[in-house]
């Protein structure tokens, strides 16, 4: 795979919350699934994949059982996820993916953010260009597991990389597993083979990668940008903060 590399150095990029943050972002997720999908999961292949994803988090049931009930809930309000572009201070490019049941009340704090702390919040197609739109799963690693192989298999798929990882668990015990990263339209596929196949699927998910020149700042420059990134993650309706900034 020719941009290999850049996956393995890009993919830290999208930035993640406390373990809370983790299972509200999840359950929103879930939420959306089902009201997509239904909740059967045998014809939900993204409800599965999710429920799986919680799973490895050790996201409690009462939870998942509290998302997928807020989705069947008449009186629920429904979930939309907005993207949000705009650029912080010194030109770097940020992207907000939202989940969320008030989007005038959404809109105005994103906005808020990019005012207070030097950026402009951006129009739609304004910075989007800039990532790719990947999905990404994860599944366990074992020694029967040829990944060169399997790498040859699944760009029938639809896949642009595979690779052996390893990740860090909440009991800082390390899980190794292998990454696949395809074409975000390839998620379906993608997931159907890994589930024909048997293997043990740790999470699947979706993730943007900068796809140009990667803005380089000072740490006195830096500390601005965090203000604005952190404000912005801390926001119950954002789920993924991504921007284009070179990581040191």
């Amino acid at each position: 795979m020719g941009r290999a590399f850049e996956f393995r150095k890009e993919r830290k990029f999208k930035r993640w919350g406390h373990m809370a943050r983790t299972f509200t972002k999840i359950g929103k997720e879930i939420t959306i699934a089902v009201k997509q999908g239904g909740p059967d999961v045998t014809g939900n292949p993204r409800l599965r994949a999710l429920l799986q994803t919680a799973r490895s988090e050790n996201m409690p049931k009462d939870n998942i059982d509290r998302a997928i009930k807020k989705a069947t809930d008449k009186d629920a309000g429904d979930y939309k996820e907005i993207v949000y572009e705009g650029y912080g201070p010194h030109g770097v490019a940020i992207l907000v993916e939202t989940a969320t049941d008030n989007t005038n009340r959404t809109v105005a704090n994103v906005r808020s953010y990019f005012t207070k702390f030097g950026g402009s919040l951006g129009t739609s197609g304004s910075v989007a260009f800039m990532f790719d739109h990947k999905c990404v799963f994860k599944i366990k690693n074992n020694p029967s597991i040829d990944i060169e192989e399997l790498e040859l298999e699944l760009i029938d798929f639809g896949a642009d990389e595979v690779f052996a990882d390893e990740i860090e668990k909440q009991d800082d015990e390390v899980e190794e597993v292998i990454v696949i990263y395809g074409e975000y339209t390839a998620f379906n596929a993608i997931q159907k083979y890994i589930e024909d196949k048997g293997f043990e699927m740790v999470s699947a998910g979706f993730d943007r990668f900068p796809n140009g020149e990667m803005k380089h700042l000072s740490a006195e420059d830096r500390v601005e940008l965090d203000k604005l990134l952190e404000k912005l993650e801390d926001d119950e309706d954002v789920q993924n903060v991504y921007h284009n900034l070179e990581e040191e």
